[in-house]
């Protein structure tokens, strides 16, 4: 690519924040540090989902003094990946990186991002290392996470891949294509399958306040992942059926045995036996009959249509 092509290229910087006033305006600086010195022409689109802090006000300071910045606002709070998805409709570069605003996703990086989907790659995707020796329930349940949905998806997620990625315009338009309502943005790239690059990074730690992804908001995500990548959750009922059904036709051979040896004096019948295959049968139904009414769910509320988030005083493109 020509010097000449190369300072123009257009490159969208998406960062959705949420309360993260004590941090803006520190990370918005370091990234400034990075980018302006670099020969390609950057936008900075904030994403508030619906801060409650002073986090706008001080997005809105930043955008008076710098016209490369658009902040967009959606009317409540959506979650991380709904104001992803805002950030990454409102782009119009030839690459978009997104990034998290809280310094935890180091902007020196971004060169190294850019010259990688120079290079041809459709997806730079920035990999977490961690520290082998640092134990924590978050780390346990992460590595627990996508040891499951690599093993039962038909899609592959990179252990320990954030948010924190360089796509080009090819990659972005194939992610907006997409515009199912349980969103997980990790497997959605994964599964197109375009040509990508891992590109492994260590974790600095936050500038200020703490991490909004709650227990709650994890569970959240990691069920959107499983559901909406794949069907095991139903084979897993299937499975545990077919079990059950070959226990209870031992149970009948094993019956059949007395009558036929004329032992029938000593077959008693027992409550416990009786009581413990009846809740068995009415577990395994119950969570198949779990499993199916989550898929529902999802269903119902992807034939609903709603919009994956709304912006404060406008209406989102596409129908999203």
């Amino acid at each position: 690519m020509s010097s000449r092509k190369r300072s123009k290229l257009k490159i969208d910087l998406v960062i959705p924040v949420y309360n993260e006033a004590e941090a803006i305006e520190r990370t918005y600086a370091d990234i400034r540090h990075v980018v302006d010195v670099l020969p390609y022409e950057f936008n900075f689109i904030y994403v508030d989902d619906g801060s409650s802090d002073g986090t706008v006000d001080t997005l809105r300071g930043i955008a008076a003094n710098d016209p490369r910045v658009t902040l967009l606002q959606l009317s409540r709070n959506f979650g991380h990946q709904a104001a992803l998805t805002a950030g990454m409709d409102a782009s119009q570069g030839d690459v978009m990186i997104s990034l998290d605003g809280d310094g935890q996703h180091p902007p020196d990086m971004l060169p190294k991002m850019i010259d990688l989907i120079q290079q041809g790659y459709d997806v730079v995707q920035a990999q977490r290392i961690e520290d082998e020796r640092a134990m924590s329930f978050k780390k346990v349940t992460s590595n627990f996470f996508y040891w499951l949905i690599n093993n039962i998806s038909g899609t592959r997620v990179v252990q320990g891949a954030a948010d924190f990625r360089a796509l080009s315009r090819n990659a972005l338009d194939g992610v907006r294509s997409m515009h199912e309502y349980h969103r997980f943005l990790r497997g959605m790239i994964s599964w197109m399958g375009y040509n990508s690059i891992i590109l492994p990074y260590h974790e600095p730690a936050r500038i200020a306040g703490r991490s909004k992804y709650s227990l709650g908001k994890m569970l959240r995500l990691a069920s959107d992942a499983i559901f909406s990548f794949s069907l095991a959750p139903l084979y897993i009922g299937l499975s545990s059926g077919l079990v059950f059904l070959f226990l209870a036709g031992g149970q009948m051979v094993y019956v059949l045995s007395f009558w036929l040896t004329g032992n029938t004096q000593n077959l008693e019948p027992g409550w416990s036996s009786l009581m413990g295959v009846l809740l068995i049968a009415s577990g395994i139904i119950m969570i198949l009959l779990g499993f199916i009414g989550v898929y529902v769910g999802y269903i119902f509320q992807e034939v609903k249509r709603r919009p994956i988030y709304l912006l404060k005083g406008n209406t989102p493109d596409d129908g999203k």
